[in-house]
This record gives C-alpha cells, structure tokens and sequence, in this order.
C-alpha cells in the first residue's frame, strides 16, 4: 500500500514538473507557496494542477466504484463501464452537446443524472436479482448497448462542430481541466472516500457470501444498496468531470487484488490503482507519441487486451457469467 501511495504522489509530482517546459521541484514548491515564479505560476498553478489533481481524483473514484460492483457481484466483468453505467452519463452528455446545445457545466451535470438514472433503471430491470447476481450483469451488457446505439444515432445527426466537442467528452479527457471541475469532484471524494475503512470492512464480509456476512452482524440488504449507491455516486461525479475514462474501473481492482494480497483492504488499494492508471496514461498520452492522445484513448488501448485476457482465462476455467 505504502509503494501503491509512493507511485502515485511520484505521478502527481511529474504531472506538475513535465510538459513543454520542464520545471523543477523548489520551482513546484514555491508555487504551492503562492511566492511569485516567472512563467510557473500560471503553467503550474493555473493549468497542470487542475489537471493533475483531477487525474488523481477521477483514477481514484473510478478504481473504488469499480472494486466495489466487481466485489459485490463477484465477478470482474462487473465493472460500471460494461455494464451500462458510463454509457448512460455519456448519452447524457452527448443529447446535452449536440441536442440541447447546453455548456460544459449543464452537460455535466446531465451527465451525472444520466448515470443515476441508469443505475435505478438497471436495478428496476434487474427484477429480483437488485443489486447482485449475473442477470444484472447481462442486463447491465444490453442496456449498455441500447445506449451506444443512442449516442451513434445522435452522432450521426449532428454538426462537424458539435461531433467534435462530443467525441472529445466521450474519448474521456483531462485537457481543459478547471477548478470548476474538479470543485464537485473533490467534494464527492472526501465525502465518500472519507468513509472507505468501514465500507472495506463491510465490503469484505460481503465477499465471504451472504450468509458468513449475516452472522457477522451485516445488514446484507442494506449494505449492499448502500455500497452500491455510493458507488455509482463516485462513478457519475468521475464520469462528470472527466469523461467515461475507459478501462479504469475495469482494471483497477483485479490489479489491487493482485498486488495487496487475499484478506487486505481492497478499496484503498484500488483507489490508488485507479489514480496511478490515469495519471500515468495521461501522462504517456502527452509525452510519449508523436501527437498528443487524451488519456481514455490510452487506457482504452491497456484496458481493451486486458478484457480479451479476462475472458480467455474464464472460458478455460470453465467459467461464465
């Protein structure tokens, strides 16, 4: 956990260092100090810290939700990305650009009530299963779907200026990072993340199945709504502010579960996960081509094999959904 904290307060750190000019730490520092720094002030202060601190925020939002549905539903093709959950705040967002023609603030806000939305539609959808079992998976799948088939529909009747703007909310992005974005975000996250040590206790009693949950003095039903609800919460403000950032809530958890071991904390570790993928794809996609990628086109290129891997190694284990 400590290494998993180290790594990404180093990605923050370079966030704020590296770009078409390179400053140092104590010209960092003096920044954070609010004393005058020639060129500093305004490229550190004013544009790659909301950047990075989004980054940070949305990874972290993204990785926890993602463990979370994973965790309750036992199974890692749960994620809120694939079964519908981002879809819906991106239809949100796109009917709010190209239809509604509304701001960036109006279209993140839609795209918040968009994922809310979709959650409680799929919990109505899901009949009996609420909130657990494979047939909110597969609904959660076709719903997903449904909802692509919306946005390309939409896509198609719009102007080329209008596609633009959607396409670029939609590849998931940091570029144009304000105060203003991230304002709701890190009120969401100290709110929520503030209560991850007694949600992970919760949540792993849940992991250990309803009935070892129960005698452990768990209220089942109640735990698990909430955890759920705090989770899509976490996910739309993410999804708000930054885009649905693809892959992120997909790999963060299986990979904190790897690497903090059975019987750990998962949703701290996951956290940080979800902040060292986005600030390091958001990194690489500013530096490390010979143009610049926003940073859901790069974790869609780690998230997508990962998913083909996931599924090949169920498929010989004789697993499904």
């Amino acid at each position: 956990m400590v290494s998993l904290a180290g790594t990404v307060l180093a990605l923050f750190a370079a966030s704020l260092m590296v770009g078409n000019t390179f400053y140092g730490p104590g010209e960092v520092l003096r920044v954070f100090l609010g004393r005058p720094t020639a060129g500093a002030a305004f490229t550190v202060g004013e544009l790659r810290l909301p950047r990075a601190a989004l980054g940070l925020l949305a990874g972290a939002c993204f990785g926890v939700a993602g463990a979370t549905f994973q965790s309750l539903l036992r199974n890692p093709l749960a994620s809120p990305d694939i079964i519908g959950i981002s879809s819906g705040a991106s239809a949100a967002a796109v009917v709010g650009i190209v239809v509604l023609s509304l701001d960036e603030t109006a279209v993140s806000v839609l795209a918040l009530g968009g994922a809310l939305l979709t959650a409680l539609v799929l919990h109505l959808l899901a009949g009996r299963g609420g909130f657990a079992g494979a047939r909110l998976i597969l609904v959660g799948i076709g719903l997903a779907a449904m909802l692509r088939s919306m946005v390309a529909y939409v896509l198609s009747q719009a102007a080329a200026w209008e596609m633009q703007s959607a396409m670029r909310w939609l590849a998931g992005s940091l570029n144009g990072a304000t105060w203003l974005r991230v304002a709701p975000l890190a009120v969401a996250s100290t709110v929520f993340l503030a209560a991850l040590p007694a949600a992970g206790r919760t949540l792993g009693a849940l992991r250990l199945g309803d009935d070892a949950a129960a005698s452990l003095g768990v209220g089942v039903a109640r735990s698990r709504l909430g955890l759920m609800l705090a989770a899509v919460v976490l996910l739309a403000f993410a999804t708000a502010a930054a885009g649905p950032v693809a892959f992120v809530a997909f790999m963060a958890g299986p990979i904190a579960a790897r690497l903090v071991g059975p019987g750990a904390s998962l949703l701290p570790a996951a956290g940080l996960v979800g902040a060292t993928l986005v600030l390091a794809a958001d990194l690489a996609g500013q530096l490390a081509f010979a143009h610049r990628y926003p940073v859901g086109v790069v974790t869609g290129v780690l998230g997508a094999p990962y998913l083909v891997v996931l599924l090949i190694r169920s498929n010989r284990a004789g697993g499904s959904l």
